[in-house]
């Protein structure tokens, strides 16, 4: 347990640090905003995908684990990858509203899956 929090914070910090030096190298006129929020914006994609691979195997008894990991790691590392590409490379009005949809469509798969997992194995 305590590897996992101290993965969590460093995600959160990485973040944190990736933010100010963007900021602070967009001040100092070597990239522009846009640049800055497509970098950290990006970065939450991937902590979303790292993060999906994770989450799963919280919400079921573990024979069950490794259904729900195939199925949630997948749904939310995808979602995770397209939101941090559509950062990359989209606009960012086409970045916002399909990133956004896809990190919704990856926890409404992973979560109905999840929950659908749970009732089935309460019933057993």
């Amino acid at each position: 347990m305590k590897k996992e929090v101290i993965a969590d914070l460093a995600w959160g910090l990485g973040i944190v640090v990736l933010a100010l030096a963007a900021s602070l190298a967009r001040k100092l006129g070597y990239i522009d905003t846009d640049t800055v929020n497509r970098l950290v914006m990006g970065a939450i994609g991937l902590m979303v995908a790292w993060f999906g691979n994770r989450m799963p195997k919280r919400f079921v008894p573990s024979d069950w684990g490794r259904r729900v990991n195939r199925v949630g790691g997948w749904s939310l590392a995808l979602s995770g990858l397209v939101y941090a590409g559509l950062w990359a490379f989209a606009s960012p009005r086409v970045a916002v509203i399909g990133g956004s949809g896809a990190i919704l469509a990856g926890l409404a798969v992973t979560i109905g899956y999840c929950l659908s997992v749970r009732a089935r194995t309460r019933a057993l």
